[in-house]
Protein backbone atom coordinates (compact mmCIF):
# COMPACT_ATOMS: atom_id res chain seq x y z
CA UNK A 1 0.00 0.00 0.00
CA UNK A 2 1.21 3.26 -0.78
CA UNK A 3 -1.21 5.41 1.23
CA UNK A 4 -1.03 5.31 4.65
CA UNK A 5 -4.60 4.89 6.89
CA UNK A 6 -3.79 7.79 8.74
CA UNK A 7 -3.87 10.22 5.62
CA UNK A 8 -6.88 7.39 3.82
CA UNK A 9 -9.02 8.73 6.66
CA UNK A 10 -8.94 12.60 6.50
CA UNK A 11 -8.68 12.83 2.97
CA UNK A 12 -12.71 12.08 2.55
CA UNK A 13 -13.97 14.23 5.73
CA UNK A 14 -17.03 15.87 5.11
CA UNK A 15 -17.41 19.52 5.88
CA UNK A 16 -18.37 20.14 9.99
CA UNK A 17 -20.04 22.42 12.05
CA UNK A 18 -23.44 23.89 10.71
CA UNK A 19 -22.93 23.68 7.35
CA UNK A 20 -22.18 20.30 7.09
CA UNK A 21 -25.73 19.66 9.59
CA UNK A 22 -27.39 21.70 6.60
CA UNK A 23 -26.33 19.62 4.13
CA UNK A 24 -27.23 16.86 5.88
CA UNK A 25 -30.77 17.85 6.46
CA UNK A 26 -31.33 19.46 3.35
CA UNK A 27 -32.55 15.90 1.30
CA UNK A 28 -34.99 15.33 4.14
CA UNK A 29 -36.32 18.21 3.81
CA UNK A 30 -36.79 17.98 0.22
CA UNK A 31 -38.10 14.59 0.36
CA UNK A 32 -40.70 15.88 3.09
CA UNK A 33 -42.06 18.60 1.16
CA UNK A 34 -42.40 16.38 -2.18
CA UNK A 35 -44.18 13.97 0.02
CA UNK A 36 -46.48 16.77 1.74
CA UNK A 37 -47.34 18.14 -1.94
CA UNK A 38 -47.72 15.04 -4.01
CA UNK A 39 -49.32 12.87 -1.14
CA UNK A 40 -50.45 13.88 2.11
CA UNK A 41 -51.96 17.28 0.89
CA UNK A 42 -54.43 15.80 -1.72
CA UNK A 43 -55.57 12.80 0.46
CA UNK A 44 -56.17 15.39 2.90
CA UNK A 45 -58.62 17.32 0.11
CA UNK A 46 -60.33 13.69 -1.20
CA UNK A 47 -61.10 13.41 2.61
CA UNK A 48 -62.65 16.63 3.08
CA UNK A 49 -64.37 16.27 -0.06
CA UNK A 50 -66.21 12.99 1.35
CA UNK A 51 -66.95 14.13 4.42
CA UNK A 52 -69.03 17.13 2.89
CA UNK A 53 -70.63 14.18 0.25
CA UNK A 54 -71.34 12.20 3.38
CA UNK A 55 -73.45 15.32 5.59
CA UNK A 56 -74.89 16.42 2.58
CA UNK A 57 -76.73 13.07 1.78
CA UNK A 58 -80.79 13.32 2.48
CA UNK A 59 -83.79 11.62 1.39
CA UNK A 60 -84.31 10.58 -2.27
CA UNK A 61 -80.72 11.02 -2.94
CA UNK A 62 -79.28 8.20 -5.40
CA UNK A 63 -76.01 6.38 -2.98
CA UNK A 64 -73.34 4.03 -4.25
CA UNK A 65 -72.08 2.32 -1.56
CA UNK A 66 -68.54 1.07 -1.31
CA UNK A 67 -69.28 -2.76 -2.43
CA UNK A 68 -71.68 -1.98 -5.08
CA UNK A 69 -75.20 -1.49 -4.39
CA UNK A 70 -77.08 1.52 -5.95
CA UNK A 71 -80.00 2.52 -4.05
CA UNK A 72 -82.11 5.67 -3.67
CA UNK A 73 -81.52 7.10 0.41
CA UNK A 74 -85.03 6.55 2.43
CA UNK A 75 -84.26 7.26 5.83
CA UNK A 76 -81.20 9.55 6.94
CA UNK A 77 -79.62 9.15 10.60
CA UNK A 78 -76.62 10.55 12.48
CA UNK A 79 -73.98 7.44 10.99
CA UNK A 80 -76.45 4.96 8.84
CA UNK A 81 -78.34 5.57 6.02
CA UNK A 82 -81.29 3.54 4.93
CA UNK A 83 -81.22 2.39 1.36
CA UNK A 84 -84.02 0.76 -0.99
CA UNK A 85 -82.25 -1.08 -3.44
CA UNK A 86 -85.43 -3.07 -4.88
CA UNK A 87 -88.63 -2.81 -4.20
CA UNK A 88 -89.46 -2.97 -0.91
CA UNK A 89 -85.86 -4.69 0.03
CA UNK A 90 -84.43 -1.75 2.19
CA UNK A 91 -81.12 -2.14 3.94
CA UNK A 92 -79.06 0.19 6.26
CA UNK A 93 -75.40 1.17 5.20
CA UNK A 94 -72.77 3.11 8.05
CA UNK A 95 -72.38 6.58 5.69
CA UNK A 96 -69.16 6.21 5.97
CA UNK A 97 -69.28 3.41 3.19
CA UNK A 98 -71.17 5.25 1.03
CA UNK A 99 -68.56 6.44 -2.42
CA UNK A 100 -70.89 8.25 -4.40
CA UNK A 101 -74.11 10.13 -3.54
CA UNK A 102 -76.07 11.40 -6.92
CA UNK A 103 -79.09 13.98 -6.54
CA UNK A 104 -82.35 13.26 -7.37
CA UNK A 105 -82.46 14.20 -10.18
CA UNK A 106 -79.62 12.44 -11.88
CA UNK A 107 -79.94 8.90 -14.09
CA UNK A 108 -77.58 6.04 -14.39
CA UNK A 109 -75.77 6.35 -17.63
CA UNK A 110 -77.29 3.22 -19.01
CA UNK A 111 -80.94 4.16 -18.61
Amino acid sequence: MLVTPAYAATAGAAPGGAAGFIVQVAPLLLIFVVFYFLLIRPQQKRMRTHREMIDAVKKNDVAITSGGLIGKVTKVEDNEVELEIASGVKVRVVKGMLSEVRANGTKPAND
